[in-house]
């Protein structure tokens, strides 16, 4: 179900108070990197990941973790990008299901 733009509002603003749960460097994207990924995004749906590389490469790996995570990028800036996947067990964050008629 893709998210609408009050929920991502939403959740960009959850975002502001997370930590990076996982940091991306040198190895880049390996196995247990996106063990890692796998394991954050099951356990707190919204994850904080802080990527030092270049822009390009950024960009690339952002594409990976969303596709194989089957994660939606919540945002991203500089080198972070944060990341939200619905636990459908056990969901932790409530998020609207109507939109208002009204936008501010």
């Amino acid at each position: 179900m893709p998210l609408t733009y009050q929920q991502i509002r939403y959740l960009r603003g959850l975002t502001h108070s997370l930590q990076p749960v996982v940091r991306v460097a040198d190895n880049g994207l390996n196995e247990n990197v996106m063990i890692e990924i796998e394991s954050a995004l099951q356990h707190h749906e919204l994850v904080k990941i802080k990527l030092r590389a270049d822009r390009d490469t950024r960009t690339a790996w952002i594409n990976k973790i969303s596709r194989q995570c089957s994660a939606q990028k919540i945002h991203a800036m500089g080198q972070v990008a944060c990341f939200f996947r619905r636990n459908k067990k056990k969901p932790i964050i409530a998020l609207a299901r109507k939109t208002s008629p009204h936008i501010a």
